[in-house]
């Protein structure tokens, strides 16, 4: 297996949310992070200093090459959340998307700026769909 950039640390994740300055921003962090535990049941491990991961994955590289990776995960960014899902996108995927609220994409990352501008009830099915998607077969 090819070697990440961005690897799994040992660091606690309550530690790095509980560093976030901004209250709401950090509240709106453990929420996510709620969200991601329902979903994946399992426990969030970081990756790298800044990117929270839940689940196992891997994705293959175009050399063929396989990497170690999280179904979801998310970084606290200055302006938003960036959102890392590792699943199949598709028709129902879009469906869920249109109910979510304000959000956007760049990067191939779900951005989303605070909790209060999206359903979390969709927002949890979007995490669902997506570690369904990415789960080994």
């Amino acid at each position: 297996m090819a070697e990440n950039k961005t690897q799994k640390t040992k660091a606690s994740v309550e530690g790095f949310l509980n560093t976030i300055k901004e209250e709401q921003k950090r509240k709106d962090s453990f929420t996510i992070l709620e969200l991601m535990k329902k979903a994946t049941k399992s426990e969030p491990k970081m990756w790298g200093t800044a990117i929270v991961g839940l689940g196992d994955s891997t994705y293959k590289l175009a050399s063929g090459k396989e990497n170690e990776w999280f179904q979801i995960g998310f970084a606290s960014r200055s302006k938003d959340f960036s959102i890392y899902m590792m699943g199949e996108k598709g028709e129902k995927y879009n469906a869920l998307l249109n109910k979510l609220g304000k959000h956007s994409f760049s990067g191939g990352c779900l951005h989303v700026g605070k909790i209060a501008d999206v359903d979390t009830k969709v927002l949890l099915q979007l995490f669902e769909l997506q570690v369904k998607a990415s789960s080994p077969k």
